[in-house]
């Protein structure tokens, strides 16, 4: 489970049936992404981080690795 997702989307005030509305996803799409049930697309991420005003490190830190902790071998 994705417990960040959940928690931003509860701050914002946001059903699961808004958020979709919001970024163009049904209500269940929405639901499996938070459950961990399914994964995004970047475009789908990036509509997410912007509607719930994060980002995508934050939200999906099992998918997204955050760039500025990642080394150049």
């Amino acid at each position: 489970m994705r417990l960040t997702f959940k928690e931003k989307r509860n701050k914002t005030g946001l059903t699961q049936r808004e958020l979709g509305i919001a970024v163009g996803l049904a209500e269940i799409s929405i639901r499996k992404l938070e459950n961990g049930e399914r994964d995004p697309s970047i475009n789908t991420a990036v509509k997410i981080s912007k509607a719930l005003n994060s980002n995508m490190e934050e939200i999906f830190p099992d998918i997204f690795l955050n760039i500025n902790d990642t080394k150049c071998i």
